[in-house]
Formats: C-alpha cells, sequence, structure tokens
C-alpha cells in the first residue's frame, strides 16, 4: 500500500512568500509522494488567504486545503491542529513546511528515496549540519544557534544540530497519543518537542537541508528567546518525567478547531 504523506504549511502574515512555497509542490518529484497539503492560516491579518485562494485557483489539480484556525492559537497551536488532522485521516507521515520560503521540500527527496524516514519516529531538518546551506543569516544567529545546538545536546544527552528549522518529517502513529497537546502554543513548542522525544526515546534523525533569509521577517527576540530555551532546559533537568506531562500553556485550549476555508480536494 502506497504511504500516504500530508504536508503541513503553517501560515501568517506571510502573503509574499506561500506562493512560491506552494510552487514547490508543482515539482514532479514531491508531487509524487505528497497525498495532501493543508495550509493551516493562524488568523492572519494580512493578504495570506487570499494569496493562497489565488494560487489554488491556478492549480486546481494540486491536493491543497486552505484552512483557519478558529483562534490565535499560535505556531504550536497550529502543529496541534495539523497533527490531529494527520491522526483523525489516517496519513502515514506529516511533513512540516513553514510558510514564509526559507526551508526547501526537496530536501526530503534523498531521505525517501533512501527509505530512512521508516526508521525514524521524527526526521528534523538541520541548517547547521556540515552538508546544509544557509544563505542570508546573520553571523550573530548562527553563533547563538550553535551554542543552543550544544547546550540542548548536553541536558538531553544525545547530538542536537538545529532547534527548529521548519521543515521536519514526524511519523504519524507516535502522534496518536497526544503527548504534545499540553506543549506550548507558542514558538517554543519545537524546542520543547525536541526534549520530549529525547524523553520519550524515541527515534530521531537530523538531516541536512538549504536554507535561506531573503524577504522574510523574524518573530524572534534573540534576548527573551535565549532566556525561554535557558528555562526550557532548567525544566527538563529538574523533572525529566514532568516535563512532558506538565501543562505548559497559559491559556489551556481543551479542542484545537478550525475551519475548512477552500479545497481543492
Amino acid at each position: 500500500m502506497k504511504e500516504r504523506f500530508l504536508v503541513f504549511i503553517p501560515a501568517y502574515n506571510c502573503e509574499k512568500q506561500l506562493p512560491r512555497v506552494l510552487d514547490q509542490l508543482l515539482d514532479k518529484q514531491v508531487a509524487a509522494f505528497v497525498t495532501e497539503c493543508i495550509v493551516v492560516n493562524n488568523r492572519s491579518t494580512d493578504g495570506t488567504e487570499s494569496a493562497v485562494r489565488t494560487w489554488m485557483t491556478a492549480h486546481p489539480d494540486a491536493p491543497v486545503r486552505l484552512l483557519r484556525n478558529d483562534c490565535n492559537y499560535g505556531l504550536g497551536g497550529s502543529h496541534k491542529v495539523a497533527f490531529g488532522y494527520a491522526v483523525a485521516n489516517g496519513f502515514d507521515y506529516l511533513v512540516v513546511l513553514h510558510g514564509d520560503d526559507q526551508g526547501d521540500i526537496r530536501d526530503l527527496l534523498p531521505l525517501l528515496r533512501r527509505g530512512d524516514h521508516r526508521r525514524y519516529d521524527c526526521c528534523l531538518g538541520s541548517r547547521f549540519m556540515k552538508q546544509s546551506r544557509i544563505r542570508g543569516y546573520s553571523a550573530l544567529r548562527i553563533v547563538g544557534n550553535h551554542g543552543f545546538n550544544l547546550l540542548f545536546s548536553a541536558v538531553a544527552g544525545r547530538r542536537i544540530t538545529d532547534l527548529g528549522s521548519g521543515l521536519n518529517l514526524y511519523a504519524v502513529p507516535p502522534l496518536r497519543s497526544g503527548y504534545y497537546l499540553r506543549f506550548p502554543d507558542t514558538l517554543y513548542f519545537n524546542d520543547c518537542m525536541i526534549l520530549a522525544l529525547c524523553q520519550l526515546r524515541q527515534k530521531l534523525l537530523f538531516f541536512p537541508i538549504s536554507w535561506r533569509e531573503e524577504d522574510q521577517v523574524s518573530n524572534n527576540k534573540l534576548t527573551s528567546f535565549g532566556m525561554s530555551l535557558l528555562g526550557l532546559c532548567g525544566q527538563y533537568l529538574k523533572n525529566k518525567k514532568e516535563f512532558v506531562t506538565r501543562e505548559w500553556r497559559e491559556h489551556p485550549v481543551d479542542d484545537y478547531t478550525y475551519t475548512v476555508i477552500a479545497s481543492n480536494l
């Protein structure tokens, strides 16, 4: 039976970049493995939704659905919407491809050809491996990322080469337990996920990617982001089991609901 891949594109105020991201799905090699793509709009205030609908109209054969979160759930909350969607609809794998057009889904192709995805619970794109290619990223951010990668590696007891590049692949069966639902709905969701994956002893692979920063706008503020990461590491060292089961959200959500705005399927 053919494996079913869901591509999840989280989107917030990226109307300029999203059509370029969706264009990646038109590559014949990419289209050959993608079963469906969902763009999850987290209540954007620009023309993100219009840009997606225009693209979908121009490419009616592309298996794309546009979803809108019923509330502003944050980046982490959008992940929870997509994880739940993948589980509910029987997908085998979920690909996360951020809507700001910094990553390239074609970097997954060598991994898929080798069948590496079948041997791991999670495959995380890394900007900082020897074979990776990175463009337009400031030296300060590169140094800062290397520092936190080393810190997380020491805390987790295994080598971590990137805390969140925007191109990841998850096997869906491990997501069925919903262990991630209490993690932050903020930008720190991925950082919690990495530590949780290590604590849960899931099989984790980092793979090299190409990555660029051109017309994107970062939502991260280095100082506050760094302090939050230090706090996460402290909580993990304090009690690793409780780290996975505790409530991280300031405002818990019972159900991450959404509305289907448009569909080519």
